[in-house]
């Protein structure tokens, strides 16, 4: 028999966010779930620090945080909700794909110390297509919007 996952859970911490993403350092972008509403909702953050590798770069004397990997952070929680809602897991035979964005809006820089707050909501699933609506903010000022879609591959 197998078991289904605890779809009550409304907070993920660091280790249960790892069960449910593939990405390592230096690309985990998301530390800490806050709320999840299986087939609904979830909301989560990213804690932007100094010592993140691409701020070397981009750029040395005025560090701002790339307006991809914000996207990207809303795309690694798309993949979080959507595992959560299907009862997966990533595994060596199939992942959710970052697959398509609509819309994405940037309304200001996200500089280190800052913490991203991601909001996700799903619009809908079809056939393994998942649509959902993303919002990222710094102090409640959304800083960047998008509509996302991810959909489940094998590998």
């Amino acid at each position: 028999m197998t078991e289904s996952p605890d779809t009550s859970l409304t907070s993920l911490d660091i280790y249960q966010i790892l069960e449910h993403l593939p990405h390592r350092y230096p690309f985990l972008l998301i530390d800490r779930v806050t709320e999840c509403h299986v087939g609904e909702r979830l909301v989560g953050y990213k804690n932007v620090s100094y010592n993140e590798p691409y701020f070397t770069g981009h750029f040395p004397h005025h560090a701002v945080m790339p307006g991809v990997l914000i996207l990207e952070a809303l795309a690694q929680a798309t993949g979080i909700l959507a595992f959560r809602t299907s009862g997966k897991v990533p595994d060596e035979e199939s992942l959710y794909y970052f697959v398509g964005i609509d819309g994405a809006r940037f309304k200001q820089p996200v500089m280190p110390g800052d913490q991203l707050v991601l909001e996700v909501d799903v619009i809908k699933s079809m056939r393994g297509v998942w649509k959902f609506n993303g919002v990222a903010k710094v102090d409640d000022k959304v800083v960047c919007s998008a509509e996302l879609m991810c959909a489940e591959r094998a590998v």
